[in-house]
């Protein structure tokens, strides 16, 4: 059932009901008859709708934000910045997309051909909690520019931001049957996909959710994309700022209270440093992440989206302190509300969980390498390939370094995040398919081939 609970304190807020079948079955209806008019709609006037999408997304930061405190607890601040990036994609693909979709020419050995770049139908989209309103923007923004229609399906946590976001839309231009948010349920899903008029489905979340939307998805012969988990290492060559590179190393770990796919969670750092990297990482972490109110801009640590995720994360840590990690710092459950001590972990070996686990909340593994060769071999052993990153002094080292890890995205002296211009996704267990750029429009296409 679609709930909104805040979770600093663990009220029930608001139920509502799930969307009935023959409501879903209604809306994909609606979103393959509107696909026939919104794709004929010159891509000029489609790029100038959610032009208008990003002006309101911006006029709306405010309420937006204050939503998604609610609903999952993100600090105030951070919402705000959320939809900062939000604004920055629906921009880019407005600016941009008519550019990448115009024809590309072709010179053939004996004559000319043109690759024509068109839409595909309606779309399904299944988004995540850990960020409301991003997640929905960098599916949505490029394949309404395309020309595609939307079929979203939201978060069960989420339904005042999925209502949000699709009031914007229609508000800025988008028909009605363009964009249809549904508050459907995981068991419909199926055979949604199984319909003919639903042409492709793209999924953030757990890895068992793709598993199980990507085997639907190739049952019935549909494009998927999918961003799963992610268990990023960050590596510490070198550094002449010990303070500076703790601090940036801390701040994006615990960004969201960890509850990103690409934060990075484990930092593998060179032995000559290690010591001082854990000594002076455990004290920033135990002094400066100190649970709050997430509507007060001042506080450091929010809750995490529910009640049921701080104590799965909290079970993870007990496991791994159990199986012989050591816990430098942090790791008690803090109520009532979903609040969870930051945590610092060492001495996580292959034996234990956690080494293989995502850890989905504000916890730190950090790993020791003697040489460089370790560090990559250690940032390589996972069963995630989403993101990774290398700080150190000497560029060549870092790309050298960058070129050898397993990952669909390496940030070089910068841990991870995203922006509008730049793909997103991963390899390995951490999905398929890339979103953001000029990649992302890319995945929804037809690229027609047209001989001259």
């Amino acid at each position: 059932m679609y709930s909104v609970t805040d979770p600093a304190t663990g009220e029930l807020i608001e139920e509502l009901a799930n969307t009935t079948d023959e409501e879903v079955r209604a809306a994909i209806d609606r979103v393959h008859r509107g696909y026939s008019s919104w794709r004929r709609r010159p891509v000029a006037e489609r790029a100038e709708i959610v032009l208008r999408a990003a002006e309101l997304f911006s006029e709306r930061a405010e309420d937006l934000a204050a939503i998604m405190t609610l609903e999952m607890g993100k600090r105030i601040n951070e919402g705000l910045g959320e939809v900062g990036v939000v604004v920055d994609i629906f921009e880019y693909y407005a600016n941009n997309g008519p550019a990448l979709l115009a024809d590309e020419p072709l010179a053939l050995k004996s004559g000319k051909a043109a690759i024509a770049k068109e839409p595909i139908g309606a779309l399904l989209g299944v988004m995540p909690w850990n960020f409301p309103c991003y997640q929905v923007a960098r599916f949505v923004a490029p394949n309404l520019v395309l020309g595609n229609t939307i079929l979203l399906k939201h978060a069960s946590i989420c339904p005042r931001s999925a209502a949000a976001i699709e009031e914007i839309l229609h508000d800025a231009g988008v028909p009605e049957d363009a964009y249809v948010n549904v508050f459907a349920s995981s068991k419909q899903i199926p055979w949604v996909l199984a319909d003919p008029r639903i042409k492709g489905v793209s999924l953030t979340g757990s890895e068992q959710a793709g598993i199980s939307v990507a085997a639907e998805a190739g049952k019935n012969l549909k494009r998927c994309v999918l961003e799963l988990g992610g268990s990023d290492p960050l590596i510490v060559l070198d550094t002449d700022d010990m303070d500076e590179t703790v601090k940036a190393t801390a701040t994006a770990r615990m960004r969201n209270c960890g509850q990103s796919c690409n934060a990075p969670k484990r930092m593998i750092v060179m032995a000559d440093i290690y010591e001082e990297f854990v000594d002076r990482l455990t004290k920033r972490v135990a002094e400066y992440y100190v649970p709050g109110d997430p509507a007060d801009p001042a506080t450091t640590l929010p809750p995490l989206a529910s009640i049921a995720a701080a104590d799965e994360v909290a079970a993870q840590v007990e496991t791994a302190v159990r199986q012989g990690a050591t816990l430098r710092t942090g790791g008690n459950r803090i109520g009532p509300g979903a609040y969870l001590e930051a945590t610092v972990l060492t001495d996580v070996t292959p034996e234990m969980n956690a080494y293989y686990e995502e850890i989905f909340g504000p916890v730190v593994m950090v790993f020791r390498a003697e040489t460089e060769d370790e560090a990559i071999a250690i940032a390589n052993d996972s069963p995630f390939g989403l993101g990774a990153s290398v700080f150190g002094t000497d560029p060549d080292r870092g790309r050298r370094v960058a070129d050898r890890i397993e990952a669909g995205m390496v940030y070089l002296n910068k841990s991870g995040g995203s922006v509008a211009d730049l793909p997103f996704g991963g390899i390995k267990r951490s999905g398929m398919g890339r979103e953001l750029g000029p990649l992302g429009i890319e995945e929804f296409m037809n690229k027609k081939a047209i001989r001259l």
